[in-house]
């Protein structure tokens, strides 16, 4: 091989180097393209709604009204948050039936108090059950694990239920966890790295508000076909593209945002998916989402030890991966070289990306269980 390398002329190296750069390019181009070049740039508010969302999420103060707050909750845990001033507060959203799944998550990536130091606290946040038999399971594992927000939602099936019960989320936020310094909203069908996104947070070189982080989405055109559920008329919205948001399966809010999204939710009615609403809502507070490629989206990332140290989620994770991965990362983590995370995440994204055609999606799967 070696004799090989040796005899190759100028222009066949020049070949040959143009072909891994390519592949580089392709590979991480991309993310690296975002991650860098495409940060929000501070604001400067001229338009009046937005200075007066702003203003409005600052004098927000629901801690006087606990009682009416409480209310709204089938299962409102009002003493999750008591005298702690959490660095981070994790919301799974799950629904009512997924009982295995949250035994997963609390077994696995969600088992841990500190970060860095740092205390941290997850709870799951849960929509309304069809029948007294699902409410009364619920209210035994509540009160067994003592982790779960139950908010009074519509259908999580529909797109106004899914809508009103992240507004509740973000209302119980701010009346029982102020003190809160991010909050991170996921769901139970997602691996997520909570070290890694604690170290990314405690490394800003900037103060913590205004931070919506995420997989941004950009120049997604609004669904205008008139049968769809999420049908959204130019009479309600005009312009050609969304605004960008950040991809549902996993982002970060600084308390702040919290506060302004959920004020500038009032004032949002259009029928569109909840993390679009989240980035309609964000716009409306003047808030940018921020771009970060180590949230993987609704992608599922190959398994890769290396590869799953640096990235901050990876989604559709069944119960019984979601244990295989945790168990192999709790042996092996944190010995991963800078070669060693180079060629995991290599690893990884080929995989990842070549996992759309059956023949290596099995032999993908054949080696992240070997």
């Amino acid at each position: 091989m070696q004799c090989c390398l040796c005899k190759l002329r100028n222009h066949q190296w020049c070949f040959l180097l143009f072909n891994v750069l390519l592949f580089h390019a392709l590979l991480f181009g991309a993310d690296f393209v975002e991650e860098y070049l495409l940060q929000p740039t501070p604001g400067i508010y001229t338009d009046g709604s937005v200075v007066d969302v702003r203003e409005k999420a600052r004098k927000l103060d629901l801690s006087n009204a606990k009682e009416n707050v409480t209310q709204a909750y089938s299962i409102a845990n009002p003493g999750a948050c008591t005298n702690s001033d959490f660095f981070l507060l994790t919301l799974v959203f799950s629904s009512p039936a997924n009982m295995h799944q949250r035994d997963a998550v609390r077994r696995t990536w969600a088992n841990q108090t500190l970060i860095k130091g740092f205390p941290v606290r997850l709870l799951f946040f849960l929509g309304s059950t069809q029948t007294s038999e699902a409410q009364e399971a619920l209210l035994k594992e509540s009160d067994c694990y003592g982790d779960m927000v139950q908010g009074q939602a519509l259908a999580e099936s529909s797109l106004r239920g899914q809508i009103e019960r992240t507004q509740l989320a973000l209302r119980w936020v701010i009346t029982f966890c102020p003190l809160a310094r991010f909050v991170l909203l996921t769901k139970d069908s997602v691996f997520v790295n909570l070290p890694a996104i604690g170290g990314y947070l405690l490394g800003l070189h900037r103060h913590p508000e205004d931070l919506y982080l995420g997989r941004v989405i950009q120049r997604e055109s609004p669904d205008r076909d008139s049968n769809s559920p999420g049908y959204l008329p130019p009479a309600l919205y005009p312009d050609k593209y969304l605004p960008e948001y950040c991809d549902g399966t996993a982002y970060v809010l600084s308390q702040d945002v919290v506060r302004k999204v959920y004020v500038a939710s009032a004032s949002v009615r259009a029928p569109v998916p909840v993390d679009v609403f989240v980035g309609l809502c964000a716009q409306k507070a003047g808030v940018a989402p921020t771009h970060s490629a180590r949230f993987s989206g609704e992608k599922h990332i190959h398994y890769n030890i290396c590869c799953y140290d640096y990235l901050f989620s990876s989604a559709d994770m069944g119960n019984r991966e979601l244990e295989t991965v945790w168990a192999d990362l709790g042996q092996k983590s944190g010995r991963c070289s800078l070669l060693q995370t180079y060629y995991g995440l290599v690893r990884c994204k080929a995989l990842t990306y070549l996992g759309k055609l059956s023949f290596f999606n099995s032999q993908g799967q054949t080696e992240s269980h070997a």
